[in-house]
């Protein structure tokens, strides 16, 4: 059964085709909304020390905070972007944006970790509500001609807003105070309402069959126990009872969604059958690896930049821009190419970049190196990324029809919020193995106590080295040394990972439907880049 050319869908739409100036609007809109959502993710991270301080809390407790917006938002995207196709996407970002903004309120005057834990999970529930519309108002009403491009503007968004998000956060905890990066957000929201209110059209889209809520109910506990084994696990331990629990409940949990989805057929929440089309499930799969590979990345860099290089977390997010920029000109290049070369091909020849940018970090990394031995394998990283995503994004988009838009922008949005997850829990891991491997035949000589506590990973072992008496600078050098062998371990497991992702897009990927020249299609290229997304 395919469905990569959706057939007409039975909806309203308020408005007549909106002109290229509305399309722009549109678009800056949703980017808006959706820069919003994406530096909320990881912006409270550069101020776990100043959460700690203020309310007084555990470092468990922080780390709650920190992720219950992840987890939350994780769960109920498929649901609500399934709530949105039916009561209307215009209704829904608009309500969203409102908790989101509200949310974001009470998080920068909570006065106790109680009040932001709760203001946390409202903004998760605000941003669910809005990220999966922001793509799908995009795919319901950008022409067929300019979707790709107006997808790519989004990619770059969803990729490298993260990596600014947490520039700008990092600023504000260092000039102004904690409380101030909640400013960001809500500000972006209230640009995005104004834009939303004037130039976002309205549509909703008729089904046949009533609300899956069962599979609602099945999908979030499943997207909620795995994402929380990923969490947990890293922290409480792979065999702790509430990483073993959250496992069970998301295995058992994910069994009954395909189980009651295949049994739904045509009136599920996600018909699970489309999976067995190549263009969703390589699409889907390479969104998952890449973001996973991109996240377990930053884990690793944010060390290297702090306890390696010594700098602050201002300068280390400010180091980190340069891939973002390449993410998101890239991001914005990957329709033209694809249009040329097919997105099989394109997905293909980023996914090789990011690959061999993995290696080349892996290759030339060292103490004495310092920045320049990581920076060209940081940028190929990220055009790579970039020239992967966009097609992806195409290809799920693309499989579901014009009525499940908004399930489809949210299948996108959960494929990359659980491979965040699993590249931070396995990358991470594999770092903190190599690194205790490595530091272990370095410690001659240093105190046990010492001993022990630098095993625990750099940051702790640079805190420790005043103990070890003469052997400090020893402790310091092993430690970092130590982390970059680490490091090389993480970066070629990331190698291996991109280049089996690499042999199933060559043999499993998107199929390509015949070259896109003008010939082909009709059209000048040229002129069909002056559409309505130019700025003339």
């Amino acid at each position: 059964m395919s469905t990569n050319q959706p057939a007409p869908a039975a909806a309203d739409h308020a408005d007549g085709a909106p002109d290229a100036r509305r399309l722009r609007t549109i678009l800056i809109a949703v980017c808006v909304a959706l820069a919003a959502v994406v530096a909320s993710v990881s912006g409270l991270n550069v101020a776990q020390p100043d959460l700690a301080v203020e309310f007084g809390a555990s470092q468990n407790t922080i780390l709650w905070i920190i992720n219950i917006y992840t987890l939350t938002l994780s769960a109920l995207l498929l649901p609500l972007g399934a709530v949105g196709d039916r009561l209307g996407r215009k209704p829904m970002l608009i309500t969203g944006l409102v908790v989101f903004g509200v949310a974001g309120t009470v998080a920068g005057l909570a006065p106790s970790a109680g009040v932001m834990l709760g203001a946390r999970v409202l903004s998760g529930v605000g941003a669910a509500m809005i990220m999966p519309i922001t793509l799908a108002v995009i795919t319901s009403t950008f022409p067929e001609q300019e979707r790709g491009k107006a997808i790519g503007v989004w990619t770059g968004v969803a990729g490298g807003g993260g990596i600014l998000g947490m520039f700008l956060s990092a600023a504000l905890v260092d000039t102004a105070g904690w409380r101030y990066l909640f400013v960001l957000p809500v500000v972006l929201v209230v640009v995005a309402l104004a834009l939303a209110l004037r130039a976002v059209p309205n549509s909703r889209e008729h089904l046949g069959h009533s609300f899956d809520a069962v599979g609602a109910l099945a999908s979030a506990l499943a997207v909620v126990g795995l994402i929380l084994v990923l969490q947990e696990g890293p922290e409480r331990g792979w065999s702790a009872p509430v990483t073993l629990i959250s496992l069970a409940v998301g295995i058992v949990a994910a069994g009954w969604f395909v189980a009651w989805e295949l049994r739904r057929r045509d009136a599920s929440l996600l018909d699970v059958r489309l999976f067995r089309e190549r263009g969703l499930a390589g699409g889907s799969i390479t969104l998952l690896v890449v973001f996973g590979v991109q996240a377990g990345i930053f884990v690793v860099l944010f060390p290297f930049f702090q306890a390696v290089l010594g700098w602050s977390g201002l300068l280390s997010t400010l180091a980190l821009m340069p891939m973002a920029v390449a993410m998101m000109a890239s991001s914005g290049l990957a329709p033209r190419l694809a249009a040329r070369i097919h997105a099989r091909s394109t997905m293909a020849v980023g996914i090789a970049l990011a690959g061999a940018g993995l290696a080349l970090m892996a290759l030339v990394v060292s103490v004495d190196g310092g920045y320049p031995s990581i920076l060209p394998g940081m940028l190929a990283m990220g055009v790579g990324m970039g020239l992967s995503m966009t097609p992806s994004t195409e290809a799920i988009t693309g499989s579901l029809p014009r009525e499940r838009q908004g399930v489809a922008s949210a299948l996108n949005d959960v494929t990359r919020e659980f491979g965040t997850a699993l590249g931070v829990a396995l990358l991470g891991s594999l770092l903190s193995a190599g690194y205790r491997r490595a530091i272990d035949g370095r410690l001659d000589g240093v105190p046990r106590r010492t001993a022990d506590t630098a095993r625990e990973g750099v940051a702790n072992a640079l805190e420790a080295a005043p103990g070890a008496g003469s052997h400090a600078r020893q402790l310091v050098r092993a430690a970092q040394q130590s982390f970059v062998e680490g490091w090389q371990q993480a970066m070629w497991a990331g190698v291996a990972v991109m280049g089996a992702l690499l042999l199933l897009v060559l043999l499993r990927g998107p199929e390509d439907t015949g070259p896109a020249t003008a010939a082909d299609t009709g059209t000048d290229p040229d002129a069909e880049a002056a559409g309505a997304l130019s700025t003339h």
